[in-house]
């Protein structure tokens, strides 16, 4: 029997990809919850899916493509029609946080470049306030990590470098380091503390997605879903 929370995503993945459309270009998050998008993708459109598609990890990469769902390099003029990814949290006003797969950079980077943002999530990912049910990620470049760290464990964070599978320090697609931050408290104000995060030399970014999202699509176990829009959009 597949786990509530599985078939939550299941859900919510089946009710996004309603908007698809053949021939659109779609940016692809990276995550469990991604890789349910891509499996109704595949179950939907079957192979190859007709669409034209960038991936924000090599994991994703190497899913779609073993899916029949063809994805390429990034080009220098692209811009998408829709993002289709997963998050850590989310709040009423769609600011998320990002991360837990290590892809945040080029998640958020795509996000940039997407005309619509649309989050897919079960129902334990909404919180009144980021950070208080997940670290805020942070990808640091691995000389800057010990300094970074230190500076904000005396800022009063929870500091934890990021491990990988074989117990070193997780490195992302991109080379880098990863810290998880758990604040104090939940975050009133997430969208100043990125800029501030992101001000700081060896910092690349943030898990902090504010104001990016378009709509964010929860799903349910028993296979109904419900949406957050976000009302100037």
């Amino acid at each position: 029997m597949e786990a509530p929370q599985t078939l939550a995503k299941r859900a919510a993945a089946a009710r996004a990809i309603d908007e698809l459309s053949p021939g659109r270009r779609v940016a692809l998050g990276t995550g469990s919850t991604a890789a349910e998008v891509l499996r109704a993708i595949a179950g939907r459109f079957g192979r190859p899916a007709p669409f034209d598609c960038v991936a924000s990890s090599r994991a994703t990469e190497e899913l779609a493509r073993s899916l029949g769902i063809p994805v390429r390099p990034l080009k220098p003029d692209d811009r998408f029609d829709l993002m289709l990814d997963g998050a850590d949290e989310v709040t009423a006003s769609l600011d998320l946080t990002k991360g837990g797969g290590g892809a945040l950079f080029r998640e958020k980077f795509l996000a940039r470049l997407s005309r619509r943002v649309v989050i897919l999530v079960d129902e334990s990912k909404l919180v009144r306030h980021l950070g208080e049910s997940h670290a805020i990620p942070v990808e640091v470049v691995p000389f800057a990590r010990p300094v970074l760290a230190h500076r904000w464990a005396e800022d009063g964070w929870k500091v934890t470098a990021r491990p990988g599978p074989d117990g070193r320090p997780f490195v992302t697609d991109n080379g880098n380091e990863i810290l998880d931050l758990r604040p104090p408290q939940g975050l009133e104000e997430p969208a100043e503390v990125d800029r501030a995060l992101g001000r700081i030399e060896g910092v690349v970014e943030t898990g902090l997605f504010c104001g990016i999202a378009d709509r964010v699509v929860i799903g349910h176990p028993d296979g109904t879903t419900d949406e957050l829009r976000r009302p100037d959009r």
